[in-house]
């Protein structure tokens, strides 16, 4: 794989073997924020993870104990072309489009393209003392990419104007109550939580869950029988993979599967 090197404020570990590539926002000192370049560099990053077979998940956290990420360089956007500013969402959605599952890892600070990026993930594990938002009204704009479409499918309309209406704050409690967060744990367990997560993801069929995540991905874009139909065409596809034979057979045997992904 050709992975971005020079990265500005990313930390990346391929996983050595372990099927799981973590990113790390590495810019503790400020809160981790995401530049403009790093949001270009995550984007490269989750492009390559998708086509390693060697990384079966993918792990998106935060250094230091302070912040997943407070969110972008909010200077930077007064530089940026308004053409520009209306693709940012492309970049964020990577995680989404990612053929690997994604576990955002989150703690402290998680503000407005970091709770976006957080959004485009498919779980998120959560410290107690997580403090989530889109504060962007209280500088005169919104969420640019991606906050108001994946908060609102994720909660619902009336939730999401209260959160991003209000530039609100969301604790860990609510966070999990509301379903923006899969689970909260103490920030001292975060890496046991999302680790164990994680194993429980390798133990499936890299290729089923592939599948399911983009069939998911789809659900609300169209009308029920479309959905049915797009769900019906996988499922078929499936039925002829090795790891569905292999899934049956261990099954009947009493063994665990040895999934290889075809």
């Amino acid at each position: 794989m050709t992975y971005p090197t020079e990265l500005d404020g990313i930390r990346f570990d391929g996983g050595d073997g372990s099927g799981i590539a973590t990113i790390t926002l590495d810019v503790p000192e400020k809160h981790n924020r995401v530049s403009m370049l790093a949001r270009d560099q995550l984007a490269a990053l989750f492009l390559e993870i998708g086509r390693d077979e060697d990384v079966r998940v993918v792990m998106l956290a935060g250094a230091g104990d302070k912040a997943f990420t407070a969110g972008g360089d909010i200077p930077a956007f007064l530089d940026a072309s308004p053409e520009t500013l209306t693709r940012l969402h492309h970049n964020v959605a990577a995680p989404e489009r990612c053929s690997k599952p994604v576990i955002a890892k989150l703690h402290g600070y998680t503000f407005g393209v970091g709770l976006e990026l957080a959004l485009a993930c498919d779980f998120r594990v959560a410290a107690d003392d997580l403090q989530i938002g889109l504060p962007e009204v209280t500088i005169g704009m919104i969420p640019g990419s991606g906050g108001t479409q994946r908060m609102a499918r994720l909660v619902g309309l009336g939730r999401a104007k209260d959160i991003v209406m209000r530039g609100r704050r969301v604790g860990a409690e609510e966070a999990a109550a509301i379903g923006l967060v899969t689970e909260v744990v103490p920030f001292s367990d975060l890496d046991a939580a999302a680790d164990s997560l994680a194993a429980e993801l390798l133990r499936h069929s890299p290729l089923a869950l592939g599948m399911a995540k983009r069939v998911l991905n789809l659900a609300y874009d169209g009308p029920l029988q479309i959905g049915l139909e797009v769900e019906g065409l996988a499922y078929g596809f499936l039925r002829t993979s090795n790891d569905f034979r292999e899934g049956v057979e261990s099954f009947v045997e009493g063994r665990p599967p040895n999934y290889t992904g075809t």
